[in-house]
């Protein structure tokens, strides 16, 4: 197996250290650009702990609807 040249590790450094500043920016202009005035608190509440303010609404999250019960099966069809 070749070994690295310095100047091989050299690129690999410089390259991770680019990639991970490039994406610790981008980071840092998705939550100036949120849009958030009150980013929330967690507190504890009833033994449980939750998320008071902040810019989620209710409304804002998907609603899973309950299973359905199980039917029981045709009664010409016997069972196994």
């Amino acid at each position: 197996m070749p070994q690295p040249t310095p100047s091989t590790s050299t690129a690999a450094l410089v390259a991770g250290i680019a990639t991970a500043s490039a994406l610790s920016a981008a980071a840092v202009v998705a939550v100036l650009n949120a849009g958030c005035d009150d980013p929330g608190s967690y507190r504890w509440r009833g033994g449980a702990v939750e998320l008071v303010g902040g810019c989620l609404q209710p409304e804002d999250l998907p609603v899973v609807p309950q299973p359905a019960e199980p039917t029981a099966p045709p009664v010409d069809i016997p069972a196994q």
